[in-house]
Order: C-alpha cells, then structure tokens, then sequence
C-alpha cells in the first residue's frame, strides 16, 4: 500500500488526490515543525504519484535534499516538508528482509512491470485492453503458466480477461479455475497460496480442483478503499511449490496497485459514458446552434419557427450575452434566403464618423483614407439577411438614412450620386429599452416599427431553469477537444454554484468561466473554484445576515435593471433610490469601484 511514513506511523495514500499538512482535515496529518495547514498534495498521475509543493517559497517541499515544486516519487524518497521528515513508500517494507544488499531483483521487476501497467493507462485505452495488459504482466511476474482476472459484476466474480505465458487470450471461463479457492479469497479478502493443491489437506477435496488437476495456485483480492473490485487468480497445472511467500507479497503489492490504477480506469470509463449519454441528451435539446430545454426557450423555438419563413423585419431583444446573434443567424438558416450571405455588424463597436461608410459603403477618394471603392454591410448582405446588433447604440443622423434604406431598399454610398437597390431582410436586436429611448429622443419612433414588425425577447441566463447546466456541458466538451484537456465533467458542487449563480453577463459570462477553467484546472472534473464561484452560493451555507441582505440586493437591482432594459434612471425611480445608487452598484459590478468605497 502506497503510504508517507511519519514519525514510524505508515499513513496510507488510498484518494487519487491526498492532501498533506498540520491541519487534522488533511487525508494525511503530519504536525512537524514548519508544516503548513495543508502544506502539500500528492497525486496519482497515469500511475505514478507526483508531490506538489503548494507554496514552495513560503513553505518549502524538499526530495532527496533537493528543493521541488512537481516531483514523481520513487519508493523510498526521503522528504521534508519545512523541518520535518517523512518517507514515501510504493510497497510495505518487511524488516524481516535484508536489504543491505539492495532491492531484490525480483522486486525491481515487479517495479517494472508496473510502470509499464501505468503507461498503458497514460495512454488511455479502453479497460478490456487494460485488463489484458494488467494480466500479461501478473502472469510474466510470477512464472505461471495462466493467469485470470475477475471482476465483481451484481456480487458476483465474473471471469473478464483470461491470457497465458504468451500473452494469449485463452478461455475466459469460471469452468478453468477453482471455485473454492476464489471463494475463500472473497470472503477473508486476504491473498492466498497453494503449493500443493492436489495434497493441500484444505482443497483437495474439491472437485474443481481434482477436475482442474491444480498444482501451484495464488490468488489476491483487488481491494480499494475498502471495496472488493474482484481478484487476480494465477496457476501451473505442471510445477508444485512453484510459487513462494515472497512471490505472494510482490503480488499483493501489484494487485494493491492495480487496484488503484484499475479503478482509475473505470471511473474515466463511466464518465466517458456519460459524457455520451449527455450529449445524447444535448442534441435533443437544441435548435440549430442554440441550447434550451426549458419553458421559455421552446416558447422562443415556436416563434422563430414561425418568423423565419416570413420575410419579414425582426428585432430581439435581451441583455448582453444571451445570444441574440446566434438567434439571428437561427432565424436566416431556416429563412428563403439561407444561401444568400449573412452578414452582422455592430453598431456600438464603430466610430460615429466610420458608421455610414460601413453601412453603405464609399467611393474612392469620397473621404481621406478611401483609397478604393468599397462596399457596405448593406451591398455586401444583398439577396440575404443582415443583422444589425445593438441597434439602440446607432447615431440619430444615421436613424435617418437607415430609415431610408429599409423603406425604399436602395443605399446611396458616401461620395456617390446614384442609389442602388438591394434586397436583403434586416433583423436587429439591442439590449436597450427603445420605447424608452424613443420618448428621451435618443431613438426614432418610425424606425422602430419598420425594425420591430415582429419582436422575441430572450430570457437572461438566470431564468432558464436547467439551461445553465446543459450549456455548461455543451461548451465544456467543446473547450476540452479544443485546447486538448482531458476534462470529464463538473463535481456535483460546482453542479449546485452553476445553478445558484446569478449570471449578470448571461452566456458569454457562462462560457468565459468554462473556458478558462478548462485551460487551469489540475483534476478530471470542474470545481466551483476552478469556475471562480465562491462557495457563499453552494447550497447548505449559512452566510451572516449582512451578506445575505447585499447578496439579494446586488441580484433584485440587477433584475429590475433587466427588466427596464438597462436604464437605470427608471430603474432607480422603481426602486425608490437615487439614481446614484445604481450608477455605484454598476460601478462596483464592472469593478470600477470597490463595494466599501463611497
């Protein structure tokens, strides 16, 4: 068993992840002078377990004499974690055996043999091949002739993978083994040798083993943390007293191992399926690129549905990052005009001064720096969709001539004379109240309803229920292929932050935390720090009443701003505050101004 031996206690490292320090939390405690809290972690990385120093200038790690920040330990590394030592062993030392001399050669080669188990899962196959190459090197180990290994399936052993001395599959059968030999192994869970088995006074009675004509037999339990995965059963049906005690104890300490790196295995294995399932699961639930499940959003599927075959102006309407772009391109993909261009511009993103060039393009030499004729969004979109984003944000000289432009369905380029049609449908969306800003005068009420003949409002990220949940699996399996990292899922606490957060910057907001942590995180599945959520919105914990009251202020505020489409001085007079308070509550969420600056 794996293990860091402190002050002569042997304390086992039984998690894929241990954590080690002062702190009585810690899976291993070592109170020693200058041990941090939680000083260090050890890992078990594609079989080899790796010491991480967690602060290694603050609280050094040394190995061997030699200061580490990332080291793969080797059996019998001596360690000081500030000013106290400790010793990492792969195996149980027997003091009963010299070692003066060095490692035994048989030791070296069970070492081997498992380093190279551990390299067949760095690869990541499949377990049947993993389970083929685990009892290929059982059986090289040992000298038998056969080996078998056998999983517990409904409490039950069931023979998996069955192979010889030439790395052979043979008949995976319970009919080749014996029976009262396994059965003693699952029930004491203790490793067992039989020298003899014809004369052992014990099984010769058996008629699997009179059948079988057993002569040298070892069998282990494949155990991890305290639970029976199955055992490894070798023979020779030619050679008695073939195996010895010490070639039981090599076993044992391969099939602890195995154990190990075989439950490893499994459990990537079942989040690989059911990452398969999910996705299943995620097809089901989308609409063209757009991810949704809930009420809402099929509420919004049925409306494009029905807009899209009709040529007709669209505006969506929604906070920043809910998507209204992807509900553009949605609504053109099932339109007539599918194979014509799509084209999207953004109308708070260019200068006042470059709008009109960019819309309707320009002759040359009509301005300084047209050096050729170029055409506009408009020209460029003809014959298909153009999709004008943050419309709310468009100049009112230019509300005129994109009035114009729609109506008459001709644009006049800067420096030209002569107009020239173009067919193209316009959708536009904006995150801005424009009935609002219409009665401000920041908006033309004739342009609003030649943009808004029909209208959808998408929901804020927070309102969608489970959406959160599905979209996070979405972009998690598609930042994982993209940059490579082999991220299986999310942990049921970051499950539970995913829900609780309040999402003030909607999707886009989802997919920064997601790719971000993809690329950062040390383990197969997302926690909630590794998505930055602080713990306050995992359920079960109790926040101080002062945080909670400001916790559900900063959440209504930024509802009823969304609810009056981001004007905050409408927001401020619904709330019943001056409008100071929501410009310093929007100051502080762009982190412009710190929560107890006034």
């Amino acid at each position: 068993m794996p293990s860091l031996i402190y002050a002569g206690r042997s304390q086992p490292l039984v998690r894929k992840l241990s954590s080690v320090g002062a702190d009585p939390e810690n899976d291993v405690v070592v109170q020693g002078p200058g041990v941090a809290a939680t000083h260090a972690h050890v890992r078990l990385e594609d079989g080899r377990f790796v010491l991480v120093a967690l602060d290694h200038r603050a609280h050094p790690v040394l190995v061997n004499g030699k200061a580490v920040k990332k080291h793969a330990l080797e059996h019998g590394d001596a360690l000081l974690l500030g000013k106290t030592a400790l010793k990492f062993h792969l195996w149980d030392d027997r003091t009963t055996i010299e070692r003066e001399a060095g490692p035994a050669v048989d030791e070296l080669q069970a070492y081997r043999r498992l380093a190279a188990f551990s390299d067949h899962l760095a690869r990541r196959v499949g377990v049947d091949e993993l389970l083929e190459a685990l009892l290929d090197e059982v059986v090289g180990l040992t000298g038998a002739d056969k080996g078998f290994l056998l999983i517990m399936r409904d409490a039950e052993p069931r023979v998996c993978t069955a192979r010889n001395l030439n790395k052979e599959s043979i008949a995976a059968s319970l009919d080749h083994v014996s029976d009262s030999i396994i059965n003693r192994v699952l029930e004491s869970r203790e490793p067992l040798i039989v020298s003899d088995a014809l004369n052992d006074a014990a099984f010769n009675a058996s008629i699997s083993v009179m059948q079988l004509r057993l002569c040298s037999v070892m069998c282990v339990p494949l155990l991890f943390q305290g639970n029976l995965l199955g055992v490894i059963y070798v023979g020779n049906d030619n050679v008695v007293n073939l195996f010895e005690p010490r070639s039981l104890e090599l076993l044992t300490v391969f099939a602890s191992q195995a154990a190990l790196l075989l439950q490893h295995a499994m459990q990537v294995q079942a989040l690989r399926a059911e990452t398969a399932e999910l996705r299943q699961d995620l097809d089901r639930q989308k609409f063209g690129e757009i991810i949704g499940a809930c009420d809402v959003m099929r509420e919004v599927f049925r409306r494009v549905e029905k807009i899209a075959v009709a040529d007709i102006g669209v505006l969506i309407l929604g906070e920043t990052g809910t998507g209204k772009e992807l509900i553009a391109r949605e609504i053109h993909r099932r339109s007539r005009r599918k194979n014509a261009p799509f084209v999207a511009i953004n109308c708070s993103a260019i200068p006042e001064s470059l709008m009109e060039s960019e819309l309707f393009g320009h002759r040359k030499g009509a301005f300084t720096g047209a050096v050729e004729n170029k055409p506009g969004s408009f020209q460029a979109a003809h014959g298909g969709t153009l999709f004008l984003d943050e419309i709310g944000e468009m100049p009112p000289n230019l509300q005129v001539k994109l009035l114009r432009a729609i109506q008459e369905r001709v644009v006049t380029a800067v420096g030209e004379t002569r107009p020239t049609p173009v067919d193209i449908r316009v959708v536009a969306a904006t995150h801005v109240n424009l009935e609002e800003a219409i009665k401000q005068g920041r908006f033309r009420e004739d342009l609003y309803y030649r943009l808004n003949v029909v209208s959808i409002e998408l929901p804020p990220l927070r309102a969608r229920d489970e959406d959160v949940v599905l979209i996070a699996r979405f972009l998690l399996e598609k930042f994982s292929k993209e940059y490579g990292r082999p991220i299986q899922g999310f942990t049921r606490e970051a499950i539970i932050a995913l829900r609780k957060h309040a999402w003030p910057g909607n999707i886009r907001e989802l997919e920064n935390r997601i790719k971000k942590a993809v690329v950062l995180a040390d383990d197969l599945q997302l926690s909630p720090r590794d998505l930055d959520l602080s713990d306050d919105v995992l359920a079960g914990r109790v926040l101080p009443l002062a945080e909670a009251k400001e916790a559900f202020q900063r959440r209504y505020i930024d509802e009823v701003l969304a609810l009056n489409g981001g004007n905050r001085t409408k927001t401020a007079r619904d709330l019943g505050v001056d409008p100071r308070t929501i410009f310093r509550h929007l100051a502080i969420t762009r982190g412009e101004l710190e929560p107890d600056e006034d």
